[in-house]
């Protein structure tokens, strides 16, 4: 019979926000496997354990399928089936009645970073006229990418595919888990893995010893939250033992002679009290990698996660450039995308249809847009202080796209009593989650393999196809989800697409190919370029790699990097660490979860069942705490439970806990969420002054069996 014989159709994964290319088999209509595309050009056949349980989310009994909209008080769980129509007509009439009422502002999109939200949502949040949107940007690649703008004008990514004829020499690994994430820097695992096999230098950089750790040249088990110091110690080192590359220096920099002033008062000596990591382990790191030629650097979220990320990342980028290893082959380079796609990452740019822009004295009312200038979105910790205080004014609608804010958002007890008083919230998922139950409408999401898309990457050198090859109840996609709301407002020129397919073509209208044949083809691919700069400039106010950056000082910031001690710790807050004597750090990535997501899926589950927090064996051997005992992890902000795990891997005065923890099988509506979450225990402190970023790397806690 035809419907028993089997298909295999190109597409992308999205159950992280990497884009490994797979394959996914059809049999009789219904997905049943799915593997990695040895032929796509970023992943080369990886898959994770994420990606392998795609089929188990789509599928899964508890999916979200229909519109539902709440019959009885918040947090009573109570839901009814509805329309689409009725659940968008409420919604577009619930946006306009505050519109009129309170003003656009009063309105806050809010989204994660698992589906395809960046692009269509700030287009979103312009139609409705809102200056508002949150997301974990301030903490998770945000501050790379506006830091990259105003050194460099774009962000420089890793070159392992050898366009240009050279591989990596010299690997600096920065605070990124690779062989636990997934997604983008799984894809960089194996490229990593055979640049190790081909002889390149390792160094990581982590105060875990995480896997590739293992295969490293040097390991620096850094001090949580003090990569700002380390990064000026390594300049110090470099700058002094006249490492740098000059020609680079003299023909392409600003601020050269000033930054060799400013890391003068950053000495190895210096550096080690601060970091922790001995003098002799800096200057071997900062010799290996300045004269190991090429050599790129592969940052994560760590560099993000403290009150100093924006000058820590400033930092890191001039260690690039300084070394002359930018946009070079085998260095960390600028990606030249596919021609004539017409929607390009955040990273580079994007263009949509010209409609009216959100007037002036609207964009201006964004929230802290002035105390945290760099960023482009609300802050979505300073959000809820606002909404509960209504200064300067009341927040009465949110529509939250896959974001579970109360176990994803830190002082997250005060989210929820927030999320309380907003008038009317909108959710759109996969799964009733505790953020879902606080909503009055809730929209059944589409997962990636119910999606057509010209999917993006964050290296940005190729565009992969995402197909459709299944439907589940009523689930929409994102984009389908906004575009509609949007016609119910009277604004379709926002989307004035009549499908996705449609949308998917004038993507790639300038191409030369149709959707149809990128389904085929399975992928788009750039023609890459190196020294971009020798023929335009960079993209920076001076045509050239700012170290000292004109742009960050006529903001009113410093234009150099420069450390700060972070504000829990036991420097800042000794009196505080006599209580509390350890250093808290979480964040750090396992294959199993994205985020808060999977753990309903029964094979993720099964291989990481409880939230589990690492202790230093010796710690815990004081501590009185077994392999598998249940500890609690405590904060001025309260306290939790997670399973300890014992480790020399980690340092006697770190503890590192698993974030974003709830329980999906157990009651609603709050699902557990209270019990494990580490986002629970981070309550308001000080925030990066550029980005708004926050130190949850490094909190002071303690530590006591349960």
């Amino acid at each position: 019979m035809a419907s028993a014989v089997e298909k295999v159709v190109k597409s992308t994964c999205r159950m992280c926000h990497g884009v490994c290319g797979v394959l996914v088999h059809i049999k009789g209509g219904r997905v049943v496997k799915i593997t990695g595309d040895k032929d796509c050009p970023t992943s080369e056949g990886y898959i994770c354990a994420k990606g392998r349980a795609s089929i188990e989310l789509l599928y899964h009994p508890d999916r979200l399928k229909y519109p539902q909209k709440r019959v009885g008080e918040r947090g009573e769980a109570k839901w009814q089936r509805i329309s689409w129509d009725e659940a968008l007509d409420r919604t577009a009439e619930s946006f306009l009645k505050v519109q009129k009422e309170y003003g656009a502002q009063s309105i806050v999109l809010a989204h994660g970073a698992g589906r395809l939200y960046g692009i269509w949502g700030a287009r979103f949040a312009q139609c409705l006229g809102t200056p508002n949107t949150i997301s974990p940007g301030h903490i998770c690649y945000a501050p790379r990418v506006i830091a990259s703008k105003m050194t460099c004008g774009m962000l420089p990514v890793c070159d392992f595919y050898g366009f240009g004829g050279v591989y990596p020499e010299c690997i600096l690994v920065w605070g990124c888990n690779l062989t636990e994430a997934g997604g983008i820097d799984g894809m960089c695992t194996s490229q990593l893995t055979k640049a190790i096999n081909r002889g390149a230098k390792l160094i990581v950089i982590d105060p875990r010893r995480i896997p590739i750790a293992q295969k490293a040249d040097h390991w620096a088990q850094i001090r949580p939250g003090t990569d700002d110091a380390l990064a000026l110690g390594l300049l110090h080192v470099i700058i002094k033992e006249n490492l740098y590359d000059k020609e680079f220096i003299d023909k392409w920099t600003v601020g050269f002679d000033k930054l060799a002033k400013r890391v003068e008062d950053y000495s190895p000596e210096k550096v080690e009290k601060i970091t922790w990591v001995p003098v002799r382990a800096i200057q071997d790191i900062a010799r290996m990698y300045a004269t190991t030629k090429p050599a790129c650097l592969l940052w994560g979220v760590a560099v993000d996660q403290n009150t100093n990320n924006f000058q820590t990342c400033r930092a890191l980028l001039i260690l690039r450039g300084i070394t002359g290893n930018i946009d070079v082959p085998g260095g960390d380079v600028f990606w030249v995308p596919p021609a004539g796609i017409a929607q390009t990452s955040p990273v580079i740019g994007q263009q949509f249809p010209r409609v009216e822009p959100v007037p002036q004295e609207i964009r201006v009312k964004r929230l802290e847009a002035e105390t945290y200038r760099l960023y482009h979105d609300a802050h979505q910790p300073s959000l809820w202080n606002h909404v509960l205080t209504e200064n300067p004014y009341p927040i009465k609608a949110m529509y939250i796209m896959g974001n579970n804010l109360l176990v994803a958002g830190s002082n997250s007890l005060k989210i929820a009593e927030a999320l309380k008083k907003i008038d009317f919230i909108v959710t759109s998922d996969l799964f009733m989650t505790p953020t879902t139950e606080w909503a009055d409408i809730v929209l059944p999401a589409a997962s990636w393999l119910e999606i057509n898309d010209v999917a993006e990457i964050h290296i940005i050198w190729c565009n992969p196809v995402r197909q459709k090859v299944a439907q589940v109840g009523e689930c929409w996609d994102d984009k389908k989800i906004m575009a509609e709301i949007t016609k119910r407002l009277g604004r379709e020129d926002f989307f004035p697409w009549k499908d996705d397919e449609d949308y998917c073509n004038w993507v790639l209208k300038d191409t030369g190919m149709t959707f149809t044949d990128l389904k085929e083809a399975g992928v788009i691919r750039g023609e890459m370029r190196y020294r971009k700069y020798e023929q335009g400039g960079f993209n920076t106010p001076s045509g050239k790699f700012e170290i000292y950056s004109s742009t960050v000082e006529s903001l009113g910031y410093d234009p150099l990097p420069y450390f700060v001690e972070p504000p829990h710790s036991p420097y800042s807050k000794p009196d505080l660490a006599k209580e509390y004597p350890l250093i808290l750090t979480t964040g750090s990535r396992v294959e199993e979860y994205f985020h808060s997501e999977g753990r309903q899926i029964k094979s993720l589950r099964q291989r990481r069942p409880d939230p589990i927090f690492e202790i230093n064996s010796t710690t815990a051997r004081d501590l009185r705490i077994e392999e598998g005992d249940w500890a609690w992890i405590e904060t001025t902000g309260g306290k939790i439970k997670q399973k300890a795990h014992l480790t020399d891997g980690i340092h006697p005065k770190v503890v590192s806990a698993q974030h974003s923890w709830w329980f999906p099988e157990k009651s609603p509506p709050d699902y557990g969420w209270k019990e494990s979450s580490v986002n629970l225990l981070f309550v308001d402190t000080e925030y990066d002054p550029h980005t708004g970023g926050e130190p949850l790397k490094s909190f002071l806690c303690k530590v006591y069996k349960a």
